[in-house]
């Protein structure tokens, strides 16, 4: 079974968010990362290539440091990895990436498309259904328990009156919650083995994906304005110098909180 695992690059978790003013865009100019549900993604597709043999191929869209992220993927056993880097991609909607990485898709030709259920930057979690749409595929989301037999899948997932069971047909596109597995960590033998994995980097050009269609122009939302959260008034700030408690209790009295 060849499987291909949609995951992306995310500003590190120590690493301070701030809105780019003159693009309107997050700045990853930062250290990044692999998105956390996407490592449990890549972790599921391992777990089934070892059950029934295959080929797991990692995809992406983002600028050429993202391959640093793409190899913990190749480290944890992926096979190849394959990253779509293009300025003309810049500020691509999720839209327009799924546009993209739906073309990517196309031409691996993979049994089962897995997802992260969302990225930890945009928290969109609809990604997925937009690829899912484009291919004509079955999708299933928020699964937490995936099985593959024959021609088929079922997912489990949570809901708020039990647990789901969906099937559908292969080929599908599937988005796994962080509850379906605990993912592996890369072994020192698996680090240095990525470095000779076969590691692709094409652009819109080679994928025959028009430069209008996706980045900015090709994007089907638009941020009017960023600006910084309103700053609090009232604010009172009290010192302890011994009679902090009272001075509190006088504070919230006066504004008839107690």
């Amino acid at each position: 079974m060849k499987i291909a695992v949609c995951v992306k690059q995310v500003p590190d978790a120590t690493v301070q968010k701030r809105l780019d003013p003159s693009t309107h865009r997050l700045d990853r100019s930062g250290e990044g990362t692999l998105n956390a549900t996407d490592v449990n993604a890549v972790e599921e597709a391992l777990r089934l290539k070892e059950a029934q043999g295959g080929e797991v191929v990692v995809v992406s869209l983002g600028p050429e440091k993202a391959m640093d992220s793409l190899r913990k993927a190749l480290a944890m056993g992926a096979d190849r990895a394959v990253l779509v880097s293009d300025e003309g991609a810049a500020g691509s909607d999720l839209l327009a990436t799924g546009r993209v990485l739906a073309k990517v898709l196309e031409r691996e030709e993979p049994e089962l498309v897995l997802f992260g259920q969302q990225s930890s930057d945009a928290d969109g979690a609809v990604l997925w259904a937009s690829v899912a749409d484009r291919l004509r595929r079955p999708m299933v989301s928020q699964v937490a328990e995936l099985t593959i037999d024959g021609d088929s899948l079922s997912g489990k997932r949570q809901t708020e009156f039990g647990y789901d069971v969906i099937s559908a047909p292969l080929p599908a596109v599937v988005a796994v919650s962080d509850a379906i597995n605990e993912p592996r960590y890369p072994s020192l033998k698996g680090i240095m083995g990525a470095k000779a994995k076969p590691q692709e980097v094409v652009s819109l050009a080679d994928l025959g994906v028009d430069a209008e269609t996706v980045g900015v122009a090709g994007s089907r939302t638009v941020v009017r304005a960023v600006a910084p959260p309103p700053a609090k008034s009232d604010q009172v700030r009290i010192e302890d110098d011994g009679n902090a408690a009272e001075k509190i209790v006088e504070y919230l009295a006066e504004k008839r909180l107690v």
